[in-house]
Formats: structure tokens, sequence, C-alpha cells
């Protein structure tokens, strides 16, 4: 049974930081990409960033390109978002994701991922 648990979320006033972490309890997890994903409220959850299986590809959406950072640990089995330079516009709930994906276009897309967490919350304040 795959699950993943999100935590690192808060309440942050803008130009803070946040790091969000994701524990993925899956066997094959280096065979995974791992995406964020936010939604806020009366929104679509929306792509934020992802990383590649290999790690060695990262992708971003391009209004947090240059504040947020994913990267991920395959001895912890967590992926982390950090999150610098925070805009009340980021406030959302941030979810992870894990799937089979080996596409660079694939890997933005929201259908494409297979398992989901429950979700953490980050508010920016102005």
């Amino acid at each position: 049974q795959v699950q993943l648990v999100e935590s690192g979320g808060g309440l942050v006033q803008a130009g803070g930081s946040l790091r969000l972490s994701c524990a993925a309890s899956i066997r094959t997890f280096s065979s995974y990409a791992v995406g964020w994903f936010r939604q806020a409220p009366g929104e679509e959850r929306d792509f934020v960033a992802a990383i590649s299986w290999r790690g060695d590809k990262a992708y971003y959406k391009d209004s947090v390109k240059g504040r947020f950072t994913i990267s991920r640990d395959y001895a912890k089995n967590t992926v982390y978002l950090q999150m610098n330079s925070l805009k009340p516009e980021d406030t959302a709930v941030y979810y992870c994701a894990v799937g089979r994906i080996y596409s660079d276009y694939r890997i933005r897309i929201l259908g494409e991922y297979d398992y989901w967490g429950q979700g953490t919350q980050v508010t920016v304040s102005s």
C-alpha cells in the first residue's frame, strides 16, 4: 500500500520561507517521478514543481522559478520543496504525488500521477 505524507506547511509572512517534505512508503521509490501541486480555494489543482525519477531533472511552474527548489533523498524516500521569497499568491494546499513518468511533458500533468498525499496548508500573509 502506497502512502505519501506531506509536512512542513504553515503560516508565514510574505518574503519568508518554508520547506515542505513528502515522505513516501514505496519500496520502489527510486523508479517514480515526484511532483508538487497546489490548490487554492475555488481554483483547480495546478502543477508547481517536479523531479525526475533519477533526480537529474527538475521542473517548475514559471511563477515559482528562482524561488522554489525541489530535491529528493533516496535513502529517506523523501522529496522536499524549499520555498523562498513566498508571496500571498502562493497560499494554497500543497500536495505531493508520485507516478511512473518518464516524459518531460507528462511530468507536469496532474492525471499522470498515480498516488497522492493528503495535502498540507501553506498560508502567506501580506
